[in-house]
């Protein structure tokens, strides 16, 4: 006879998965009442701009049934523990970046969030990353900014330059 192991007859209903199911739910319900909205709009044809949220809204509906049924079973597996430190700085990155990008512009203030998002990931030399982020994100900002012609907001780096 086989018995099935008390590590699985023992788990309990995965409470995080259980609060996340409904919200899956909602989140459906709401891309299916905006695609509602985009169906009124055109109705010359059956495939149209609101038959792609549908399609979505049924996957994130049928998701959320599965991570339910998934969560109340206790089939998922044990979570690692969070690391916050990389967490929080990734989070002050782009707060830091939000708060400068009218006053520093688009370069200084991306380069901010490419700095702390590395120091979040483990790279430690902010004196190396801050220079090279700023480096990269005005190479962005001039093809996006120049060549392509998108409105980005400028900085005192930006004004050196152009």
């Amino acid at each position: 006879m086989s018995e099935v192991p008390s590590s699985h007859a023992k788990r309990r209903p995965d409470r995080a998965a259980l609060f996340i199911a409904p919200v899956l739910f909602l989140l459906a319900c709401v891309i299916w009442w905006d695609a509602g909205r985009l169906a009124e709009v055109t109705n010359y044809s059956r495939i149209g701009p609101a038959t792609v949220p549908h399609v979505v809204a049924i996957g994130l509906a049928l998701l959320a049934v599965w991570t339910a049924f998934e969560a109340w079973r206790g089939d998922f597996p044990e979570r690692e523990p969070v690391e916050v430190q990389p967490v929080v700085m990734i989070v002050a990155g782009l707060a830091g970046q939000m708060l400068l990008l009218k006053t520093a512009g688009f370069s200084i203030a991306t380069g901010v969030l490419f700095a702390l998002t590395a120091f979040g990931f483990g790279r430690r030399k902010l004196w190396i990353s801050l220079p090279i982020g700023i480096a990269l994100s005005f190479v962005i900002y001039v093809i996006f900014g120049r060549f392509l012609q998108l409105s980005l907001p400028t900085g005192p780096l930006e004004h050196l330059f152009f």
